[in-house]
């Protein structure tokens, strides 16, 4: 996975060879985990005695968490796959924060 951030936007690469846009899942959870999971429900059967050391290619897919920064437009992350790999842009919020101080008056009661 890449990580790039502009001043505009963070921007994820994953390589998801083999899958296909159906296969792929792309949501927001908690407020600010991104989830990307794949699943293509192809399961290679090699008989009842393999036994599998390590499984890189195809599978029944797979799933990465990234907590997001703060401070972006999770209702406008966009995604889009191309030649095995799948580009997701999380758009910045680059609008000012109102402070969140302010003066308190101070009298004699309450």
């Amino acid at each position: 996975m890449d990580w790039v951030e502009t001043p505009q936007a963070h921007i994820f690469k994953i390589n998801v060879p083999g899958y296909s846009k159906e296969e792929i899942k792309v949501q927001v959870e908690d407020g600010n985990v991104l989830v990307i999971k794949a699943e293509d429900g192809k399961e290679e059967s090699h008989g009842k005695d393999s036994v599998w050391h390590v499984a890189e290619r195809g599978g029944k897919g797979f799933c990465r968490e990234i907590e997001l920064p703060e401070r972006v437009k999770v209702e406008q992350i966009k995604g889009q796959v191309e030649n095995g790999v799948l580009t997701v842009v999380v758009p910045k919020d680059t609008t000012t924060k109102q402070s969140k101080a302010r003066t308190i008056n101070i009298s004699g009661k309450l």
